[in-house]
C-alpha cells in the first residue's frame, strides 16, 4: 500500500462510516515506512482541513459537480489538488500521475481521463486561481478556511473579523507535539539529551516549565524516552488546567472524566506521586489506557474506577480535596489536531450543556468543604463554558469562583479563562476554578 492509497482508504472510511481520521489512520500507518506514513497523515488531515477550498477551486475545472461523481473520485481529485496546491515537495507530475493511478486501482479507469484533465489544468493555472468572493464575510471565511458557516458566524460574533480569521488560520495549521516531562523520575535536560540523540527535534516551551515541543518524532511509542516513562503527550492547555487546580503532595483528587489520563498524570507529578488520585471513566475499556500510562510513568498514586459521572456515589461524598471535571464537549478548541470535528452539525451540540451541567452538579457532592472544583473543556463556546458554570453557581451558593495564577502571558485569572489557539498557542480551552465554602 502506498501513502496515497492509504490516504484514500482513510478518507473513504471517514466519509462513508463517520470514522475519526486519527482512528482510521491507526493500523494503516504501521504498514507504511516512516516517510510514507508522514505523507499519508499529511494528505488526510490536509484534505479534511481544506476540503471546502479545494472543492471551490476544483469546481472551476470540472464539468461535473463533485458531489455527483462516483465515489471515490471526488476524494481522489482532492488528494491530487491538495498536493499540487499545498505540498511544495511533491512534484505536480507526481501528484497527477498517482491520482490517475488511484482511479485505476479503484476500478474507475474510465474516469482516469477526467482526473488527469482536471489536475493538469489545475497545475497550469495554480498561480492564477480565482479569488474567493469577499462580499459576504461568512461565505468568504467558510470557503477560504474550510470551516462550516455556522461556526464562522459564531466566531465572528465572539471575536470580530480579525480575531475570527486568526482563529481559522491557526485551525488549519500543524501544531508541534507537546510533551510533558515526568519530573518525578527524570531531569528535563537529561530527557532533552536522549531525544536529540534519537534524532528528535526539540524545543522548550517558551513559558511552561518542563514542557518540550517535538517534531520529527515518527512513532512516539518507539522512542526510548517514551518507553522509559520520561514523558507523556499533553497539550499545554490541559496541563494549565491542572496547575489551576493547585494540586500539592498529599491531596486526594477525583478525576471524573479521566480518559485518556493526561490530567491524572499531570496531577500525580505535581503531587510528587504522594497522595491519591482516583481516575474514572464511564467506559471500562478506556481505563486500561490510563492504567498502562500510569504504569509506564510509575505513578503509583493513581487508581482507576469505572463510574458514570452523572450518578452520585455516596461513599465519595465530601471526600476529595480536588475534583476535576474535564467535561465531554464539542471539541472546537482542538480543530487543528482533529480537523474532522468541523464536520459536526450544530444540532449535534445542543445536548452537550445538559450533560456538562449534570456532571458538574454531581461533582459538587464530592468536594470537601474548603476544597476545589475544577471545570474544563476543550471548546471555546460560551454555552459549554461560562454559561454552564454561571448556571451552576446560581444554584450553589456554597461555591464561588476563585482567583488563580498561570504562567507566561496568562498571569492572574479571576476565576475563569478561555485559552485561544491564535492568542496563547495552546488548544482552545476553558478553565474555571471554584471553591466550596467551609473548612475541613
Amino acid at each position: 500500500m502506498s501513502a496515497r492509497e492509504g490516504a484514500l482508504e482513510v478518507l473513504t472510511v471517514c466519509r462513508t462510516r463517520g470514522a475519526w481520521a486519527d482512528a482510521a489512520l491507526g493500523s494503516r500507518l504501521e504498514a507504511l515506512s516512516p516517510a510514507d506514513a508522514a505523507l499519508c497523515s499529511r494528505i488526510v488531515y490536509g484534505v479534511i482541513q481544506n476540503e471546502t477550498l479545494l472543492d471551490f477551486y476544483l469546481s472551476g475545472f470540472c464539468s461535473q459537480k463533485l458531489e455527483r461523481l462516483q465515489p471515490p473520485l471526488a476524494d481522489i481529485l482532492r488528494i491530487g489538488a491538495y498536493q499540487i496546491l499545498f505540498l511544495d515537495r511533491v512534484p505536480d507530475s507526481a501528484a497527477v500521475h498517482t491520482s490517475v493511478e488511484l482511479a485505476k486501482n479503484a476500478k474507475r479507469g474510465a474516469a482516469a481521463g477526467l482526473i488527469n484533465a482536471v489536475l493538469r489544468r489545475l497545475c497550469r493555472e495554480k498561480n492564477a486561481l480565482p479569488a474567493v468572493p469577499d462580499c459576504d464575510p461568512v461565505r468568504y471565511l467558510a470557503i477560504r478556511y474550510s470551516h462550516p458557516k455556522w461556526l464562522v458566524k459564531r466566531l465572528l460574533a465572539l471575536l470580530g473579523r480579525e480575531g475570527a480569521e486568526a482563529f481559522l488560520t491557526v485551525g488549519n495549521s500543524q501544531p508541534p507535539t507537546a510533551a510533558q516531562i515526568n519530573t518525578c523520575r527524570f531531569d528535563t535536560d537529561h530527557v532533552l539529551c536522549g531525544l536529540e540523540t534519537a534524532g528528535v527535534q526539540t524545543e522548550m516551551h517558551p513559558w511552561l516549565s518542563d514542557c518540550i515541543l517535538l517534531s520529527g518524532t515518527g512513532s512516539l511509542e518507539r522512542l526510548q524516552s517514551f518507553q522509559d516513562g520520561a514523558l507523556y503527550i499533553q497539550d499545554p492547555a490541559a496541563r494549565l488546567a491542572v496547575l489551576a487546580a493547585g494540586a500539592v503532595p498529599g491531596n486526594r483528587i477525583l478525576d471524573m472524566c479521566a480518559a485518556p489520563g493526561g490530567k491524572s498524570f499531570a496531577a500525580a507529578i505535581a503531587m510528587e506521586n504522594q497522595g491519591e488520585i482516583l481516575a474514572c471513566d464511564l467506559h471500562e475499556n478506556k481505563l486500561k489506557r490510563i492504567q498502562e500510562g500510569a504504569e509506564r510513568l510509575q505513578l503509583t498514586c493513581i487508581q482507576t474506577a469505572a463510574a458514570d459521572g452523572r450518578t452520585c456515589r455516596p461513599e465519595w461524598r465530601d471526600a476529595f480535596d480536588i475534583v476535576l471535571v474535564d467535561a465531554p464537549c464539542s471539541g472546537l478548541g482542538i480543530l487543528r489536531k482533529k480537523p474532522d470535528i468541523r464536520r459536526r452539525k450544530p444540532d449535534d451540540l445542543f445536548a452537550l450543556p445538559v450533560v456538562q451541567s449534570a456532571l458538574l452538579e454531581n461533582a459538587a457532592n464530592y468536594v470537601r468543604p474548603g476544597g476545589t472544583l475544577l471545570y474544563s473543556t476543550c471548546t471555546i463556546l460560551p454555552e459549554e463554558n461560562e454559561q454552564v458554570t454561571d448556571a451552576f453557581l446560581g444554584v450553589h451558593s456554597d461555591f464561588s469562583r476563585e482567583t488563580f495564577h498561570l504562567p507566561g502571558p496568562i498571569g492572574e485569572v479571576a476565576g475563569q479563562v478561555t485559552l485561544w489557539p491564535h492568542l496563547h498557542n495552546t488548544d482552545g480551552f476553558y478553565i474555571c476554578r471554584m471553591t466550596r465554602r467551609g473548612s475541613v
